[in-house]
């Protein structure tokens, strides 16, 4: 039976608690592992700015979560208020006539959602440099 009671739903899935929660684990899951990959790279690039540039370990990884979180703060933020307008074709021009046209309300969704990404992901990056920085309590 479909969500609204009119029969099968179009795909055999019935719609109920355990798909939602499928499809929220998913995200979670995703999301986990892009955090996870930015989260090492980081630590790679503080342990390696740490052997260059002969500082502490954990104040260079803290830094390097603190840079990376900021770039993609500042990164959602203009992603996500960007104007309606779009690019029509391939080549830009510098004289004469743009060539401009309205986003469509799936385009804007997707800058929106986008920057939600970033800006998440930003955040948890400096949550995790400052729980690794060493000049500084958490509790």
């Amino acid at each position: 039976m479909a969500v609204d009671g009119r029969g099968d739903a179009p795909d055999g899935r019935r719609g109920g608690l355990g798909d939602k929660l499928r499809f929220v684990g998913g995200a979670a899951r995703r999301f986990a592992v892009l955090l996870g990959a930015l989260a090492a790279a980081c630590l790679l690039i503080g342990l390696l700015g740490s052997v260059l540039f002969q500082t502490g370990v954990h104040r260079a990884v803290s830094v390097a979560f603190y840079c990376a979180g900021c770039f993609l703060l500042i990164a959602g933020f203009f992603i996500g208020n960007r104007g309606p307008a779009r690019l029509k074709g391939e080549g830009t021009t510098l004289f004469g006539e743009r060539f401009v046209r309205w986003a469509s309300p799936r385009e804007r969704e997707e800058a929106l959602n986008d920057s939600a990404i970033f800006v998440s992901i930003g955040f948890a990056l400096i949550l995790i440099g400052a729980a690794v920085d060493d000049r500084h309590r958490l509790f």
